[in-house]
């Protein structure tokens, strides 16, 4: 081996030096060139993911804010010899969606992290649920009108024909039910005053408007009332399916169930001071007042003793406070007290015990 093949730790840190190798965190003495990709591919990513999530954006945007930093990787030191070859490579490699358009290349990073999916499977799973409950609303309504409409004859109308003895006969409208009758009337007509006929004519007039008021007045109440049936049990079937995947909800107490945190927090309880994204709590410890960041499968709510307050957390009810009545053990199931709204007053029975909490 010669004296050129040896190189001193000195050296070696003085070649680093002068190539600028310093500040890498995958630097290798046999790769360079790789950990240079490498690091400039890593930086590239996190920023795109740190600043713009899984939104759609130029590569130009995402490069320039990337080599604003004094110490980044220049792309001039990697494989790629243009931002477009690079662009090209992170859709090859399933790292983001590219594509062209006329004013340039566009990336959308991929969050591949297994919570990520699983929420975003959660959340077709809820649109998909909220689509079948609006179809179900229209089928009932549907069905409703359509047994509104069953059983009702419709009504025809008869016509007879006008027609008078002679020339100088009056020709007469009966407006009750049943034939018109010209003769009888003008035969009646004949022996009675004017002053009769007005008479008659008043009463007849006042007769009609008063049964046409009081059909339309039952009509329009036997309306209102169908109309409120429907709508109430519309409202009862959406309170039976109006459920989500998320129950968190500030103030309310909850009990650590996870192991990881170690036996200092696990059986624990503590009080929900903020949430996060739906599914994230921050929680204050009761005991000792720390404050820890939980995901909710983390978590599970705490039942009171009957005559405390609680919150209702999932189901048609959801928001609601109340008092708890009184619990069954065989079922997981209570009965509560609606306090606030204008449910207040209401008793419910069958309440899950995930669906309630203890109020802080």
């Amino acid at each position: 081996m010669g004296k050129s093949d040896f190189l001193t730790p000195k050296a070696i840190a003085n070649r680093i030096k002068s190539k600028g190798l310093q500040k890498l965190r995958w630097y290798c003495q046999m790769c360079q060139k790789q950990c240079r990709d490498e690091e400039f591919r890593n930086d590239f990513l996190e920023l795109l993911r740190r600043r713009f999530g899984t939104k759609r954006v130029h590569n130009n945007i995402v490069y320039n804010e990337y080599i604003s930093h004094r110490e980044h990787i220049h792309m001039n030191a990697t494989q790629w010899e243009t931002l477009t070859d690079f662009t090209k490579w992170l859709g090859r490699e399933g790292l983001c969606k590219v594509d062209e358009t006329p004013k340039g290349w566009y990336i959308q990073y991929i969050d591949r992290d297994p919570e990520t999916i699983r929420r975003q499977l959660e959340l077709e799973k809820k649109k998909k649920q909220d689509l079948d409950d609006e179809e179900k609303t229209a089928k009932f309504i549907e069905e409703q009108v359509r047994r509104g409409l069953e059983g009702k004859e419709q009504e025809v109308p008869t016509f007879t024909e006008l027609s008078r003895e002679n020339d100088e006969e009056k020709v007469t409208f009966n407006l009750s039910k049943g034939a018109c009758s010209s003769g009888a009337t003008s035969s009646k007509s004949s022996t009675l005053g004017p002053s009769a006929l007005k008479t008659i004519g008043s009463s007849a007039s006042v007769k009609r408007k008063e049964s046409s008021q009081s059909s339309a007045q039952s009509k329009e109440k036997k309306k209102k009332k169908s109309a409120l049936d429907e709508i109430m049990e519309i409202e009862e079937e959406k309170k039976r399916t109006a459920r989500t995947d998320y129950w968190l909800q500030p103030e309310i107490v909850v009990k650590i169930i996870t192991k990881k945190l170690g036996e200092k927090y696990h059986k624990k309880k503590g009080i929900v001071k903020e949430v996060i994204d739906k599914y994230t709590a921050v929680v204050k410890m009761i005991d000792s007042g720390d404050k820890l960041k939980l995901d909710q499968t983390h978590l599970e709510t705490v039942i009171p003793a009957p005559g405390k307050r609680i919150l209702v957390l999932n189901g048609g009810y959801r928001g609601n406070e109340g008092t708890l009545e009184s619990i069954n053990e065989k079922t997981f199931s209570a009965t509560i007290v609606i306090e606030t709204g204008p449910l207040k007053g209401r008793r419910v029975e069958g309440i899950q015990y995930e669906d309630i909490s203890k109020l802080a």
